[in-house]
Parts: C-alpha cells; sequence; structure tokens
C-alpha cells in the first residue's frame, strides 16, 4: 500500500528515520521468527513477516520499534550478505523451478532459472545444484529472493553425491591434472650420487601408490645411528612457473576424502614416475644425519641428490606384526631387510624418548576408515589404532623435517615453515588462571618461551584427566605456516619446515627447490612469497572441511538403524556450550551433540559452561571436557547431516520431603 501511495510512503519513511537502529547478523530459528544479534551481544526479535526479507547469517541495518508490546527489530539495509555461490537441491512448486539451499538454517525454497545453455528439463526434483544469489529484497525493493542455476552437480539419487557435492560445495578439483604428452627431466646442475645398491625400505599402507619416502638406517658399534632419508622428487620434472607447478599451486595438496583422493599431480609422476616403486630406479633428494644413542640430532646435517631403488616394498601392519609379534615369515627371510627394520625401530625408539623428554609427543589416536562396497554404499568403518611401524615413519620423516627446518633457516632465512606462538598473548592470563587453580609449577613469563611451553605439554601428558589439557587448547593460538623461521611450539621445536611429501603438498615442493639451491650453492628457483603461508592455511582448511564434509554424510548412510537399534557407543567429550556438549563417538569417531534438553527435561537445572568446560545438575558437576561415557543416538538428521545424542545415563529430578513439597504448594 505504502508503494502505491507516495505520500504515504514518504510519511512511513520519515517516521523510521527518527526510530533506533541497530546493525548486526540475523539469527534464524526453525519456527520461522529470527533475531537480530548485534556485536555487543545484544539480541532483537524479528518477526516472521521481516524474516521473509533476510536470510541467516546476513549482516543487517534494522529499525526498532514496539509491536503488541514488545521491542522488534525489522530489517532495512543490507550490510553483507551472507548467501552468494551456494550448494542447493531442485524443488519443483507449480512446475516452476526453485533451489532449497542446502544449508542447516536455510530451509525456504529460491525461485530459480538456469543460466543460459543449462537445459531446465534436465533438472528433476532433488538434483543437486550449485546457484548464486542473484536478486535480496533488501537491495530490489521488497521483491522475493532469486537465484540463477550454473551448473548441475548430481543427480538426486546418485550414491556418489557425497563426494561430487562437497567437492562442488569447497571449489575442489572432482579429477586429477590433465597429464602431459610426454615427461623430461630437468637440467637443474644437479650431481646425483649412485646409491642404486643400498637398501633402502619403503613402508606404506597396502593400497598405497604414491610412496614418497625412503629409508636407510645404519646402527653404528658406539650406539649412534646414521639414517638417510629419500623423498621423490617431483621437482625434476615440474619447471617454477609452468604450466603444472601453477595447477599445483593452486591445488595445494593432494585431496584425500574417505574412500577416495584426487591427487595434486597427475597421476602419471605421483603414481609412477616419483613413487619409489621397489626395483625402479628414481630420482630423490636426501637428508643424512647422524642421531646420537641418547636420540639427539647431530649437526652433521647434509642434503644432497641421488639415485635409489627400494628394495622392499614394506606394509605398515606387516612391519608391526614382525615387530610385536615376531610373525611375518616374509620378512624375516631376507636377513638385509629385517635388519634395516631392526635398525629403523631402534632409531625411532630413542628419537621418541628424546622428544618425549625434551620436546613434546602426541597421545596416540587411531585413525578411521570407510569401506565402502563398489557401488559406494558404506559397508563399516575400521578402527586402525597408530601401530610401532607407524611411529618408525613418523619418527623419520619428523627429524628429516627439523633437519630441514633448521639448514633452510640457516641458509636462506625463509622457506616455508610450519609455526605454533604457544598460547594466544591475550589469553595468557586466563590459561594461568587455570593452572593457578591446580597448583601447576609454571609461572606466566617461562610459558612464553619455547622451553617452557614444552615442559608444562609434558607435565600434562602426565596427568590422569585430559580435563586441563583440552581446557588450556581454547587459549592457544593456532598452527600457521610462513616464510619466516619460528618456533613450532606445540611440537616442542626451534624449527620444523616439511619437504617429505612434494608429491601431495605443494609448499614442500618450494622447500625441495631451496634444499636443491643448498646442496648446487646457486639461487634458488624459487623463494616463497609472503601469501604463500595463508594459500596453504586456506587449502588445507577447506580439505579439511570437505574430509569432515563427507564424513559426515556417510556417517548418516552407516548409522541409518543406530536409533532404532538402540546401538551403544563410548563417547568422549570435545567441546562445551550453553546449549550442550559435542562429544565423539570413540568406536567410530563420528561427531554427536547431546542438548541440554536431553540430558535433563528442565533446563533450570543445568548449566552447560563454555567458559569452564564443565556441565553441571542441580549445581553438582556431572560432566567435563574429555570425558567418556554411554550414549545413545537419539535423532539422525538426514537433511542437515547431523547426529542428536543422549547420556545413557539419567538424571531423575532430586527428591523432595513431604514438608517441603506442601510448602511449595501452598506458594503456588
Amino acid at each position: 500500500m505504502f508503494q502505491d501511495n507516495p505520500l504515504l510512503a514518504q510519511l512511513k519513511k520519515q517516521i523510521q528515520e527518527t526510530l533506533p537502529k541497530k546493525e548486526g547478523n540475523v539469527k534464524a530459528t526453525d519456527r520461522g521468527f529470527g533475531f537480530l544479534e548485534t556485536d555487543n551481544k545484544e539480541s532483537f526479535f524479528i518477526p516472521p513477516n521481516y524474516m521473509k526479507n533476510v536470510m541467516h547469517g546476513d549482516r543487517v541495518i534494522a529499525v526498532l520499534r514496539t509491536e503488541k508490546e514488545r521491542e522488534v527489530a525489522e530489517p532495512q539495509e543490507l550490510v553483507e550478505q551472507n548467501l552468494t555461490r551456494f550448494i542447493g537441491r531442485v524443488k519443483m512448486i507449480h512446475n516452476r523451478l526453485n533451489v532449497v539451499p542446502d544449508h542447516p538454517q536455510l530451509k525456504d525454497a529460491i525461485k530459480a532459472r538456469a543460466i543460459k545453455g543449462l537445459n531446465p528439463e534436465e533438472l528433476k526434483e532433488g538434483d543437486w545444484v550449485v546457484a548464486n544469489l542473484n536478486s535480496h529484497p533488501l537491495t530490489n525493493a521488497n521483491k522475493p529472493f532469486t537465484c540463477v542455476i550454473n551448473e548441475k552437480i548430481t543427480d538426486s539419487n546418485d550414491k556418489i553425491a557425497p563426494w561430487w557435492v562437497t567437492l562442488a560445495r569447497y571449489e575442489l578439483p572432482n579429477a586429477e591434472p590433465a597429464p602431459q604428452d610426454s615427461w623430461n627431466m630437468l637440467d637443474e646442475g644437479l650431481e646425483r650420487q649412485d646409491l642404486t645398491d643400498i637398501p633402502f625400505i619403503t613402508i606404506d599402507g597396502e593400497s598405497t601408490k604414491d610412496m614418497d619416502d625412503a629409508i636407510h638406517t645404519v646402527k653404528k658399534d658406539d650406539g649412534n645411528f646414521e639414517i638417510t632419508i629419500a623423498i621423490a622428487d617431483p621437482t625434476s620434472y615440474i619447471s617454477v612457473g609452468d604450466k603444472m607447478d601453477d595447477e599445483a599451486r593452486k591445488r595445494g595438496f593432494t585431496v584425500y576424502l574417505p574412500g577416495r583422493n584426487i591427487p595434486m599431480l597427475p597421476r602419471e609422476l605421483s603414481d609412477e614416475l616419483c613413487s619409489l616403486i621397489e626395483n625402479e630406479k628414481r630420482p630423490v633428494i636426501c637428508c643424512r644425519v647422524t642421531v646420537d644413542s641418547e636420540g639427539d640430532i647431530q649437526d652433521d646435517i647434509t642434503f644432497f641428490a641421488a639415485w635409489i631403488k627400494s628394495q622392499a616394498r614394506l606394509a605398515y601392519d606387516d612391519v608391526s606384526d614382525l615387530i610385536e609379534k615376531g610373525q611375518s615369515e616374509k620378512l624375516m627371510a631376507n636377513d638385509v631387510i629385517a635388519e634395516q627394520i631392526d635398525a629403523l625401530h631402534q632409531f625411532a625408539n630413542v628419537r621418541s624418548k628424546w622428544r618425549s623428554n625434551n620436546a613434546v609427543v602426541f597421545p596416540d589416536r587411531p585413525d578411521y576408515r570407510f569401506e565402502l562396497s563398489d557401488d559406494n554404499d558404506v559397508v563399516a568403518i575400521h578402527t586402525d589404532p597408530r601401530r610401532t611401524s607407524n611411529r618408525m615413519i613418523e619418527e623419520a620423516m619428523i627429524t628429516a623435517n627439523i633437519c630441514a627446518g633448521r639448514v633452510l633457516r640457516d641458509k636462506f632465512g625463509t622457506g616455508v615453515f610450519n609455526i605454533h606462538n604457544g598460547f594466544h598473548p591475550e589469553k595468557l592470563d586466563t590459561a594461568m588462571e587455570f593452572l593457578q587453580k591446580v597448583e601447576a609449577p609454571f609461572e606466566k613469563e617461562e610459558l612464553k618461551t619455547l622451553e617452557g611451553f614444552s615442559a608444562l605439554r609434558r607435565w600434562l601428558n602426565t596427568l590422569d584427566s585430559t580435563y586441563l589439557d583440552n581446557r588450556l587448547r581454547k587459549f592457544q593460538a593456532y598452527s600457521e605456516v610462513g616464510n619466516q623461521p619460528a618456533p613450532h611450539y606445540a611440537m616442542g621445536l626451534d624449527a620444523y619446515a616439511t619437504w617429505t611429501s612434494p608429491i601431495r603438498k605443494y609448499g614442500d615442493m618450494i622447500n625441495h627447490r631451496l634444499l636443491k639451491a643448498v646442496i648446487t650453492g646457486n639461487e634458488p628457483s624459487q623463494k616463497p612469497d609472503d601469501t604463500v603461508g595463508e594459500e596453504i592455511a586456506l587449502h588445507r582448511r577447506t580439505h579439511r572441511m570437505a574430509e569432515r564434509g563427507v564424513a559426515d554424510w556417510l556417517y548418516i548412510r552407516l548409522l541409518k538403524n543406530a536409533v532404532k537399534d538402540e546401538a551403544v557407543f563410548t563417547a568422549e567429550i570435545f567441546d562445551i556450550n550453553r546449549a550442550g556438549i559435542r562429544i565423539r563417538l570413540l568406536e567410530i569417531g563420528a561427531s554427536a551433540f547431546i542438548p541440554g534438553s536431553l540430558i535433563v527435561d528442565n533446563k533450570q537445572r543445568i548449566v552447560c559452561s563454555g567458559d569452564l568446560g564443565t556441565v553441571s545438575i542441580d549445581t553438582v558437576q556431572e560432566y567435563q571436557l574429555g570425558d567418556t561415557f554411554e550414549v545413545k543416538l537419539a535423532e539422525i538428521r538426514t537433511a542437515t547431516r547431523q547426529l542428536v545424542a543422549k547420556p545413557v545415563q539419567q538424571f531423575p529430578a532430586p527428591e523432595v520431603d513431604s514438608d517441603t513439597a506442601e510448602k511449595e504448594e501452598e506458594k503456588a
């Protein structure tokens, strides 16, 4: 009506200009209404009729007015649109094309049209698509939301949808890079030592094809170890700035998803020409160093180029069985290989002991592996514990990366370094409050140093409960990647630069080129610029979200009957907020949420404290971070791929004596 009557519209505008305004973010609810949440924690009610003009996550300026004796917010101006490019599913309404965003807080269908070149008739109910919001009511005279469909991802019933949809959501490639017609090694001025007679061994997963590290270990008579770590050399085929190099930098990493991976480099390189296949001559970059009998890395770190032939392609489980059980006829039959396994095992033991005493060793956690059928159904999930052979390779790779970090720091003062700064400066005081309550033997200034922080981490590992460890992690800085050397507090190391996975990580390719300059004495063909750390961090974060996204989808498939079957799981608390508890199901690795309402039915009885990391019921602390307990699944939300759980243990209301009950009845 106001739009039809200019005078009334002008009057409304004048009235609105006199009303107070607030800027904030829109938070939608399942019941149609929403809230405007400001930066200073204020919250204002948005009625359903006003919510039609905004979406969850929009940042808006709203006018405040009183309606029906209640203060409400009416969004007036769009500051920042939350939804632009999005993934959704086709919904036909009156034979017209609509898209429902695949988002927990966005459930309304948006009117859609297909981009030119995409046939609308090929789009069916439930199909997965990529769309862009092209009209917002607050910027287009209160006209409805509309979007444009840019791409069809896959059909509604495609069992491979979890992978295709997730890759599209995060704009990740769904195939390896295009192969080249031929591959020729570059003339880099490197003299490669011939080590093809040296008994290098590889230890990998049974199905691994991109084998990028091989190891030769010698235990000397004085108890010291000489270890040579050979790493595959894809930069011997790829020049800085060529098409394949640009593609590798754009991808950043090989994408690892449950059941499949998408290589950073063409499989001709990753699985064939560069893979350290048994009895095949391959170019490598080597690091050779002495580690003394106490596990301390010596100063004789040497990097050089070489040719090697792996003389044994070993699998983690076979090597672990040999060491842990003394069972493996295949490995015991070859004395040379058995000697290599034994020497590497002893090396790993002294290095692990050294790191436990002088740096930081993380507790072992299992890996969770989905077993899929040929048509991509989930058959089972397997829990693979960290075994002896995994730790052997881990210690060798950590040693190699420490050596690279020190050499690049001292030679060039630059490289791709993994960095961790310990406690966030603004959160250190809060962390100290927790430590003082438990009378921890550490001072504030001490925890600002690498040695002090490492000592704290080692002390935390000695405690029976993981509560304090989990709580203090909230106050730590995030791990970073940078082009300037700096300590890695979380590992307790003075410098750390990874170069051991150049087939799978572009940052490792950069470090390879720097190490080649160390070997030749020439200027590096590539140095990391100031943006490389942000690029790598963004890639890593995106890949982790994609991996978790596919896993969440597969867990929903795997657990479809768990509520009906009343399956019981062991849960570990990894986060607590005011709404409830976030847990990990230890048998399968899935994450789930326990809302406070499923712990006790009266919200007045429960307090979930994110600040303290505790849950209290009737003023008694019942749960804290790191606790384990039994749960059942209460709900499986297929549309949003979320698991909702509840504790097996119940908390009945406290008994009230008769006198108290009578007094309460009189009050009522």
